[in-house]
């Protein structure tokens, strides 16, 4: 029978045998690991920025002098390595694998660079990519790292509930945009870290505006923000909101995101002063 969660249940006193809510162990990492921080980055559905947004904050942490890693668990979607111009099959050994490596020093796996080609489609049931999220946390040489940022599929399917149940997460960052419909699909997400007694560290609305390159008047694209009303729902904090910009999507383009120097990393360096882990 197909585990579900139980939205009416409390896991650590539940008794049923399909509800996925229950709390699981967390899986052991090698000997030679030692992570101070491990922190989800998830949205309620694609196409919100997500993975920009965690490309972003480990830029932001490592021009801060911190020791950051990127565990890109989209496993069917990866985007992360394109970002920072990270091609080369990964080297292993009899210890484990090593991450690979920005010019910044942030350390990185994914799927994508496991594969032959990186444009091959990963074509792969939920229990297979469970077990290739897993992997990446046990048998990855990440060292010593102050943060390990988890780049979080869309939704709340496998790899979401895998990394909630058998990772140390100290918390998890919710990225959203200004249409209702995002915010109505983000809901989802907020729930289902709820119920796995998971803390959310706060919210982010990203592509909130785009500014107008003549006067500088800011364009409200997708309709007026929601971002205080989304978090105030939800009773979580709000982070704050980031424009779009277009240099952003060039520098990721080409691989270069660790060139960005526009307003939107200052406010993620903002956001990273206002998480309280």
């Amino acid at each position: 029978m197909t585990k579900e969660a139980c939205e009416t249940c409390h896991p650590e006193t539940c008794t049923s045998t399909t509800c996925e809510t229950k709390k699981a162990e967390k899986l052991p990492s090698k000997d030679i690991n030692h992570i101070k921080h491990v922190i989800g980055i998830m949205s309620g559905k694609g196409g919100v920025g997500k993975s920009s947004v965690t490309a972003l904050l480990a830029v932001a942490l490592a021009r801060e002098s911190y020791q950051v890693g990127i565990l890109d668990a989209d496993i069917t979607g990866p985007s992360i390595p394109k970002m920072f111009n990270i091609h080369r099959p990964l080297q292993g050994s009899d210890l484990g694998i090593f991450p690979a490596e920005s010019p910044l020093g942030i350390k990185i796996i994914s799927l994508n660079l496991l594969l032959p080609q990186e444009d091959d489609p990963v074509i792969w049931r939920g229990p297979l990519i469970a077990s290739a999220v897993k992997q990446f946390w046990t048998d990855v040489l990440w060292g010593e790292l102050d943060y390990l940022l988890v780049d979080l599929p869309p939704g709340t399917g496998d790899a979401p509930l895998t990394v909630m149940q058998s990772f140390p997460l100290a918390g998890i960052v919710i990225v959203t945009s200004p249409q209702e419909l995002a915010n109505m699909i983000v809901r989802k997400a907020i729930k289902m870290a709820s119920l796995m007694k998971v803390k959310i560290l706060g919210l982010v609305e990203n592509m909130s505006y785009i500014l107008c390159p003549d006067c500088g008047k800011e364009i409200y694209i997708f309709g007026p923000s929601r971002a205080e009303e989304a978090a105030a729902k939800a009773g979580i904090p709000l982070l704050g909101v980031l424009p779009l910009d277009p240099e952003l999507t060039t520098l990721c383009d080409h691989g270069k995101i660790e060139s960005y120097q526009g307003m939107l990393l200052e406010r993620v360096q903002g956001f990273i002063s206002r998480i309280s882990l």
